[in-house]
């Protein structure tokens, strides 16, 4: 690679964010803004109550589900962070399958355990002789900081566990010689280092849960809206299109400003005072009280984290019939016609899309994802490792699809690709290239730490003894981040499958994704549409629990990953 062709690499990368990032971002902008008698009448409608409401709920929503995840995550990252017991390692998997579960999963996942239908209701229904649902938890606020503590908790546990982990263990015994209690040893020394890393982390699921879009339209149900569920119902439910482009423009404000202050306290994190390798600063369970914590600990987390999706494969494989000889009383039996009924075309329509042709769709859109992201990723990662100053300044850039909705990036497309000089509305790519675009910062962030491992010296030699750029880049180069490679194939992988947000506005009907397909299923009534949403849901999670398996399993290191 010489040195003239490696700038030229970067025309790969930012072509494609110029592309399908900046000019749908841009034409939501335009198109917010272009006809000013419009823009003030959007203004006017904005004043109303409703929406009124859905900016604080959004921004309320995000503040108590953060707050209560960092509850939920700091133990757990302590444990993780400062100790090493038998199971660590599955105990780290099992808490981050959720993080890259599909929102609609999810959901199905919590409607099985808590929803009308699910077991706990279930249970109570046959105890007390109940013949309604006696604790109600799905369509409510509830259900929502369930569902987000789910989902992010393995961010707090991840960000702050691993920085703890690096903590020079001499600056607390230090302060122990010197006469200081625990508390003040933890208050005074402790806190104020891992305060970045805390603030890292609460920034970033602040991020998440201020454009949650899957969490809200379905545990929600019609009382509560965030921004990014007003922008659906306003695209695809009322067609007032000059309010929703005036909502993405106000979501985007505040989320690139979110992603800014996250990379800013991101790179603060990544040089902490003094560090050491886990294994000299990680210590044994010892006493019967921390094992007692630990134990605790860990089954809270297991509770929370493993037992929605528990609920949901039982669920999916059993049937409810009413008793006719007791009133009242539920009768449950194993089955599995839910995952028949999903080969079968009951209505024999001619442009029915079985539940089980929707998984060879999101497949195919998954495979390609997979070779653009690689595609991009590869040589774009490449280029960072080599920490230039244009690629400092290119860094947060390409980043910047992290901190943007989904809903938005979506309803950029609609705008953009949906007229001249890009008409795309009807191209097969769209979706891909969508998931390409929300998949990009994980496949970046994947690749990266196989760069940067790659030692200078061993590009030199090659060149010395004669290799061509050509040569040393494939010989040398990609044989040693084939196995990151391997992990951001499977980040693209899940994300495509699970992704929900831009594909909910940007599917043909004619196309659904999976997704999509449970969304539908569980918004109509019947027990068979219901079993058949939780059967695709328990497949669609056997797929993504898979990649999740395989990412945590041949990832690059631990250190500043989620």
């Amino acid at each position: 690679m010489t040195v003239y062709l490696r700038p030229a690499l970067w025309l790969l990368p930012l072509s494609f964010l110029g592309v399908f990032y900046f000019y749908p971002l841009g034409a939501v902008l335009t198109y917010s803004l272009a006809d000013v008698e419009r823009t003030v009448s959007a203004l006017e409608y904005l004043r109303d109550s409703y929406i009124f409401r859905t900016l604080t709920f959004t921004i309320w929503q995000a503040c108590l589900s953060t707050i209560l995840t960092l509850l939920v995550g700091l133990p757990g990252a302590y444990l993780i962070g400062t100790y090493r017991f038998r199971g660590k390692a599955l105990l780290r998997t099992l808490t981050a399958i959720p993080f890259m579960m599909p929102t609609v999963v999810v959901a199905s996942g919590f409607n099985a355990l808590l929803g009308a239908r699910g077991w706990i209701n279930l249970g109570l229904m046959r105890a007390l002789h109940l013949e309604t649902p006696p604790l109600i938890v799905v369509n409510t606020l509830y259900a929502i900081l369930l569902a987000h503590v789910f989902y992010n908790t393995t961010i707090v546990m991840r960000l702050v566990g691993d920085f703890w982990a690096r903590l020079d263990p001499h600056l607390t015994q230090a302060a122990r010689t010197l006469g200081a209690t625990p508390w003040s040893t933890f208050t005074r020394i402790t806190a104020p280092i891992l305060g970045p890393a805390v603030l890292t982390a609460a920034i970033l699921v602040f991020i998440f849960n201020f454009t949650s879009f899957g969490v809200i339209l379905i545990l929600g149900g019609p009382r509560f809206a965030t921004l990014e569920v007003a922008i659906y119902r306003q695209t695809l439910n009322f067609f007032n299109m000059p309010l929703a482009a005036l909502l993405c423009l106000i979501q985007l404000l505040c989320t690139l400003g979110l992603t800014f202050a996250y990379t800013r306290m991101a790179a603060r994190i990544s040089r902490p005072l003094r560090t050491q390798t886990a294994q000299t600063t990680q210590r044994k369970l010892r006493k019967w009280r921390t094992r007692l914590a630990a134990w605790v600990i860990i089954i809270g987390l297991l509770a929370l984290l493993v037992a929605p999706l528990g609920a949901l494969v039982v669920r999916s494989t059993f049937k409810l019939e009413a008793d006719r000889a007791e009133r009242g009383v539920l009768t449950t039996g194993f089955t599995l016609n839910y995952y028949r009924e999903l080969f079968i075309n009951r209505q024999q329509a001619l442009f029915f899309i079985t539940p089980i042709e929707t998984i060879g769709i999101s497949l195919k859109n998954a495979l390609l994802t997979i070779v653009l992201s690689l595609g991009l990723g590869i040589p774009t990662a490449g280029m960072l490792a080599r920490k230039t100053r244009l690629a400092r300044w290119l860094d947060p850039i390409i980043m910047l699809p992290l901190g943007t909705s989904a809903v938005t990036l979506g309803f950029g497309f609609i705008i953009a690709f949906s007229r001249p000089p890009l008409n795309l509305r009807a191209s097969p790519l769209l979706l891909p290239l969508a998931h390409t675009l929300v998949a990009f910062p994980f496949v970046i962030r994947s690749l990266l730490p196989a760069w940067q491992s790659i030692r200078p010296q061993l590009r030199h030699a090659a060149a010395v003894l004669g290799s061509s750029p050509a040569r040393v880049w494939r010989e040398i180069d990609l044989p040693l981040v084939g196995r990151a490679a391997i992990v951001a194939a499977a980040f693209a992988f899940t994300i495509s499958l699970g992704e929900f947000g831009a594909t909910a506005l940007l599917s043909r009907p004619e196309f659904p994704t999976v997704p999509v397909a449970i969304y539908r299923y569980l918004s109509q009534p019947g027990a068979l549409n219901y079993g058949q949403a939780l059967a695709l849901s328990t497949i669609l999670m056997i797929f993504c629990g898979s990649g999740m398996l395989a990412i945590e399993s041949l990832r690059f290191g631990h250190t500043g990953e989620i």
